[in-house]
């Protein structure tokens, strides 16, 4: 299967494609690096305060929602295999303007999800080297993330299983420690933080809606397609993987700090309670050494959300409704270079925004790319492809319906001005597709009828779905 984009008629070839050298296990890395797995210790305090000490269990009641919305992109890099992530697949639901207004909120997220890492990277490294000023360490973490964006995946994805291996085995060191220093290990203390409080089950999810932004992140897989060797298969296999090991991962970091700190409220600081459950478990050794992990982690996790970004600018850029020159892919390493640069020039604005401005700005964004995919999905394979039968129907309809119905609870956690800040966004996109949409002329990254012939599965033709042919899911396509 061919899924290189073909240029409209008339138009000329686009020239060297990005480079696939991605297997799954290189995919599920970058999740992984995307989410970042010792953010968790980010929320710990906020998340443990709001569920009264029973953050695991609002751990897994967010994984769960998660994984809802995890299934609906799989299902879209499935039928759509090609770069762009929600950008793609709202433009293959809903039309280029759609699309390109979803495209436009995402890079609002990937935008700032950079900013944020940069940010951290400079708090973390002058706490271990009060020499070095933030914005100095902000500036050489984003001039390393710049660079690294050009090399490429091929390069990066080494780096990342170590990065990965070494965030794992932080935490299952602190774990262990944690276990052997508890003060108080009985089986009551470890299953009691993963059920529900005297609260209910009410400050569990309102804990779970926190914690939830843990996992932004996962979708960057999908911006990989035209990267990934067998992107119909291993990219869903990649999105579910990530976020399920990430889930994980974050569910057992907090009941083994429930473990150090069976009552939350002995612990001192809750803005730094990881470093703080760090120092409890394994002495000043293990914080350092999470410290120094973590800004391994920090740098590749600006990385992967730069890369991801600017695959989105870099379809735009190919579909004409952004200038060309963001699609010019370096000779060399087959990466998107010119849009790239543009993201590390747009991130030099972290130089002068504190980290809680960049947060809120980021989860506008990737809330409206969750909710549209899952819409999309139902669009597409429900509707469109008329994949049903009661396993398309469960999978191309109820589940992305839960995963939308939760994306739209996770929008009154937002403070009043991300609305503000956001609809502002879009409104500048608005102006941009208008500007912008005479030149943009046919779909050249989007070209869907590789992606259609495919479309049939075992499980359409068992439970007696009304697949269409290949020649008329073709048709529908164009």
């Amino acid at each position: 299967m061919n899924t290189n984009p073909k240029p409209a008629a008339g138009k000329p070839s686009w020239g060297p494609t990005l480079k696939r050298v991605l297997g799954l296990p290189s995919l599920v890395a970058f999740g992984l690096t995307s989410m970042g797995i010792l953010s968790v210790v980010a929320v710990y305090g906020a998340g443990t305060e709001i569920s009264d000490g029973h953050l695991p269990a609002a751990y897994l009641a967010a994984l769960i929602a998660m994984l809802f919305t995890a299934h609906s992109y799989g299902q879209m890099a499935r039928h759509v295999p090609v770069t762009g992530g929600a950008y793609a697949y709202a433009s293959r639901a809903f039309g280029q303007p759609v699309g390109f207004l979803v495209g436009w909120a995402m890079m609002l997220d990937y935008l700032f999800l950079p900013m944020v890492n940069f940010l951290l990277f400079g708090l973390y490294l002058n706490s271990l080297l009060p020499g070095i000023p933030p914005q100095l360490a902000v500036l050489l973490c984003l001039l390393s993330v710049g660079l690294f964006s050009v090399i490429g995946v091929a390069w990066i994805k080494k780096m990342n299983f170590v990065v990965v291996s070494a965030s794992v085995a932080v935490i299952l060191v602190f774990v262990v420690l944690a276990v052997l220093n508890a003060p108080n290990l009985s089986l009551e203390n470890v299953v009691r933080p993963l059920s529900l409080g005297d609260g209910g089950i009410a400050p569990v999810m309102a804990a779970g809606a926190v914690v939830a932004f843990a996992f932004l992140g996962f979708d960057g897989v999908s911006t990989l397609s035209e990267e990934a060797r067998n992107p119909k298969r291993d990219i869903p296999r990649g999105i579910i993987l990530s976020t399920l090991f990430a889930g994980l991962g974050y569910t057992l970091f907090s009941v083994a700090g429930s473990l150090v700190a069976p009552e939350w409220r002995t612990i001192q600081n809750l803005d730094a309670a990881g470093t703080e459950l760090m120092q409890a478990a394994g002495g000043d050794v293990l914080m350092v050494v999470f410290v120094v992990v973590n800004l391994g982690g920090l740098v590749l996790c600006g990385t992967a959300a730069q890369m991801s970004v600017s695959r989105v600018i870099y379809a735009m850029g190919r579909d004409r409704i952004l200038p060309s020159v963001l699609a010019r892919l370096q000779p060399r390493f087959r990466t998107p270079y010119v849009a790239a640069l543009l993201v590390s020039a747009v991130s030099l604005v972290a130089l002068f925004i504190t980290l809680e401005q960049a947060v809120f700005m980021i989860n506008f964004g990737a809330l409206i790319a969750f909710a549209v995919v899952n819409l999309a999905t139902i669009k597409v394979l429900f509707f469109d492809l008329r994949k049903r039968g009661w396993v398309g129907t469960l999978r191309n309809l109820l589940l992305p319906l839960l995963g939308f119905a939760f994306i739209a609870w996770l929008w009154t956690s937002l403070a009043w001005f991300t609305y503000l800040l956001g609809a502002a966004w879009l409104a500048v996109g608005a102006v941009v597709l208008v500007l912008r949409r005479g030149r943009g002329g046919n779909l050249l990254a989007l070209d869907f009828d590789d992606a259609a012939h495919d479309d049939v599965t075992p499980d359409d033709d068992a439970t007696g779905g009304n697949a269409p042919s290949e020649s008329a899911e073709g048709a529908r396509i164009r």
